[in-house]
């Protein structure tokens, strides 16, 4: 279940945390009562179905119809969730089950589990390891790239297979292009200035595929076909439709010749000039020229061209290998939500992202919210990615966490400072093989998507990196300079509220006011309906952005604008289309000033 509620809260101190108060962080985090672990008291009162008092130290949750604990005012409506500072117990009414037959008993939160639903304290495994302070959302993304040395080793591809890959290598071409002086219109190959005798014995004239002709002599002219090999001694090539022919004629002696045809230019043209209609042997490239350096995208164009330079096969990077697992016992695979349950977005969202970021998608598998049965999928995946979905968080099916504390995989990353998506995380599972754990809110998960998966995935698949501005960490300007990032910083045309501390992404559209990012409605954490319309996420650094300030704008695979969006645009799984240049609806733009996301997660 995704927190829709609001708290309120007073929160003490504790060594290792400094607590802020701020009214932002609580339109922000719209269930959380300002309390990392920290100490203090409050009455809470829950103005749902249950009322409810605590003290103490630690962290607990609030859900539905229960005994909400907090530090300060706690409030939950409904059947939400909302989460607060303080040891105690929340008591609900959810209920659980996977669409494959999942058994009972996992948390309808998808983002952040922090209650047992029987009301009890989580176990001590989920609350006795230090959490980290955040890492600031560029340097997030800064240890993503770094975290693969380089590319994946290159293979030998048939031109057909290489499609959507980048090159390992230059491509130097093999021959001349042309090979040879051809045609470049269907006409008459001509030698020096006109009339031309037409000889009677040219049958068809020279057609494309044919041997090298024999030599043309002066005053005379043949049939060609574009693509034809010119023969030697053309002064140039008259279009069919600039010429005339006549039985009768005379030559330039003034002699009339019997038996024979003749071709003078058509009134209103000029003479034949040297080399006209002819591509000359080269004209595109000579044998050993560059043709296309290491690291370029094989589109077909490029297939297109290999091919004509002679290759039969081409050295590329491969795709990395990705594998996606999908947790939550509280979602649903078709059908409408019923009975607490939700449907899977990201299952379906996921394989077709990370396919046009560059991937390979191996298989997506949804899990039950059982530990052995994530550790017995991560430790035998073969890709060198694993991304997971939700349970990154501390709760008691929060499981991401303690698999990999029991695979001894180091994490890299253990939240970041961004909005939404901070629970996100980044673990190294061995040589060459990474996990990324999504938060299970849809735009927490697509943030998490773009600030650790992609930057990754670009180095691994040796795509060129994405230009990033070299900023000041976490509390910094709230805009950049507006010499920075030229190809991608885009002027708003609305100011966005910003976080206190924390960078915030938040879809933007660049086709409705081409040159400038207009921010989108319903970017909630849970929201997939702005995004949907969205051409990119706006990097709104902590204080917010004014109208017309410049920032940052990671374009999507399928941007509406025309400039470069690097290595998108192919067909993705089961014939998925890319969509760069499509056109769709922006009715979720922001009018007027810039809401506020629902929630944090």
């Amino acid at each position: 279940m995704t927190d829709t509620g609001a708290g309120h809260g007073t929160a003490g101190h504790h060594p290792d945390h400094e607590v802020h108060v701020d009214r932002v962080d609580l339109e922000f985090d719209d269930a959380l009562a300002i309390a990392n672990d920290g100490s203090g008291t409050g009455n809470g009162t829950g103005t749902g179905n249950g009322t409810g008092t605590s003290t103490g130290n630690g962290t607990g949750t609030s859900t539905g119809n229960g005994i909400g604990t907090g530090n300060g005012t706690d409030t939950s409506t409904g059947a939400s969730s909302s989460r607060s500072a303080g040891r105690g117990r929340g008591v609900g009414s959810s209920r659980s089950a996977d669409g494959d037959g999942c058994p009972p008993g996992g948390e309808v939160d998808t983002g952040s589990r922090a209650n047992s639903p029987s009301g009890d304290p989580a176990p001590s495994d989920h609350r006795r390891h230090h959490r980290p302070a955040p890492t600031p959302w560029p340097e997030a993304r800064d240890v993503a790239a770094r975290a693969v040395g380089g590319p994946l080793p290159s293979v030998v591809r048939a031109l057909g297979a290489a499609v959507g890959e980048v090159l390992a290598e230059p491509v130097l071409a093999l021959t001349d292009l042309p090979s040879f002086d051809t045609s470049a219109m269907d006409g008459w190959a001509v030698a020096g200035p006109g009339p031309w005798r037409i000889a009677a014995d040219t049958g068809g004239g020279i057609l494309a595929g044919h041997n090298e002709p024999a030599p043309l002599p002066d005053g005379r002219a043949v049939r060609i076909a574009t693509g034809a090999r010119v023969p030697p001694g053309t002064t140039g090539v008259l279009r069919s439709e600039h010429g005339e022919v006549s039985e009768r004629g005379h030559g330039r002696d003034g002699a009339e010749a019997a038996g024979a045809a003749w071709l003078r230019v058509g009134p209103d043209r000029g003479p034949v000039a040297p080399g006209q209609d002819i591509r000359p042997r080269g004209q595109e490239c000579r044998s050993g020229d560059r043709l296309l350096p290491a690291g370029a995208l094989v589109t077909p164009a490029v297939l297109g061209l290999a091919a004509a330079a002679g290759f039969d096969e081409l050295s590329t990077v491969p795709r990395p290998r990705v594998e996606i697992l999908v947790l939550g016992d509280e979602l649903l695979r078709a059908g409408l939500p019923r009975d607490g349950r939700i449907r899977d977005a990201l299952g379906p969202m996921l394989g077709p992202w990370l396919y046009a970021l560059g991937a390979e998608v191996l298989a997506t598998r949804h899990l039950c919210d059982d530990p052995d049965a994530l550790h017995a999928a991560v430790t035998a995946s073969a890709a060198e990615l694993v991304v997971t979905t939700g349970g990154t968080a501390h709760g008691p099916v929060d499981h991401v966490h303690p698999v990999l504390r029991r695979i001894g995989a180091p994490l890299l990353v253990d939240g970041v400072a961004v909005r939404p998506g901070h629970p996100m995380l980044l673990a190294r599972l061995g040589p060459g093989r990474h996990l990324v754990g999504l938060p299970g809110n849809p735009l927490a998960a697509v943030s998490g998507l773009l600030t650790l998966a992609e930057p990754l995935l670009r180095v691994l698949s040796g795509r060129a990196p994405a230009a990033t501005a070299r900023r000041q960490r976490h509390r910094t300007p709230t805009a950049l300079p507006s010499t920075a990032l030229p190809s991608t910083a885009f002027p708003l045309t609305e100011a966005v509220q910003g976080h206190p501390y924390d960078t915030r992404l938040v879809p933007v559209s660049l086709a409705e006011d081409p040159g400038r990012a207009a921010p989108l409605r319903f970017t909630g954490p849970a929201m997939l309906r702005g995004v949907a319309t969205a051409d990119g996420l706006a990097v709104v650094l902590p204080g917010g952005a004014g109208r017309g300030d410049r920032v940052e704008v990671l374009r999507l695979p399928w941007s509406r604008t025309t400039l470069p969006v690097g290595a998108h645009g192919f067909p993705g799984p089961l014939g998925t289309p890319g969509l760069p240049g499509s056109t769709g609806s922006t009715g979720s733009r922001l009018p007027g000033s810039p809401e506020m996301p629902g929630g944090a997660l």
